[in-house]
């Protein structure tokens, strides 16, 4: 990804703030329209959003409020190749506040998304085909995480390959795979700018 091809991602996902923002909405108010009181743990919206064109899927969920933090949940974004029924694989998970403002990027371990492992060099591979243009639960919802990946593609690159070098690294309890040991959660992270 060109820094010229970055920045537009940035314009592009600065229009859909500043439009939903017009209307009094957010990315989230617009994730959970049909679900005023959103639960922790569940997915939203409901059976999660998939692209058949692109292979792009994501769903928004929130976990009990930590004392301290900022963070009101976050998307999990995957990629498909194969199609609906095919491998899923983990790209980013992306932080929000209640405004639906971006904290952090982060990558997680295979237990907590249950996705088919792919390396890290496989799984970039993948970030440029994460194109979500499907109109719920919102168009611009959709296009946001479109060029959120897009706009951070090599910051999520250098986080994929972090979680590669962290999992390999990890010695949990004898006994259980890596990868399904829940005492390692989040795998690499990134705060965004201002937070």
């Amino acid at each position: 990804m060109t820094s010229q091809q970055a920045e537009r991602a940035r314009q592009e996902m600065a229009f859909c703030e500043a439009l939903l923002a017009k209307g009094g909405l957010s990315v989230l108010t617009e994730t959970f329209r049909d679900h005023p009181q959103p639960k922790v743990w569940e997915h939203y919206p409901p059976g999660d959003v998939f692209d058949p064109a692109s292979g792009a899927q994501w769903y928004y969920h929130c976990h009990p409020a930590a004392e301290g933090s900022a963070e009101h949940g976050h998307f999990h974004c995957f990629l498909r190749p194969q199609g609906k029924d095919g491998p899923v694989h983990h790209l980013v998970a992306i932080g929000v506040d209640a405004h639906g403002r971006p904290l952090r990027l982060f990558t997680v371990n295979r237990w907590v998304v249950g996705d088919d492992w792919l390396d890290a060099e496989g799984t970039i591979a993948l970030l440029a085909r994460f194109d979500m243009q499907m109109p719920r639960p919102s168009y611009l919802v959709n296009r946001w995480l479109t060029a959120m990946v897009a706009a951070y593609e090599t910051e999520i690159a250098e986080l994929i390959r972090r979680r590669d070098v962290r999992l390999a690294a990890h010695v949990g309890p004898q006994g259980i795979a890596t990868s399904d040991d829940r005492s390692l959660e989040v795998t690499s992270e990134l705060a965004l700018a201002g937070n």
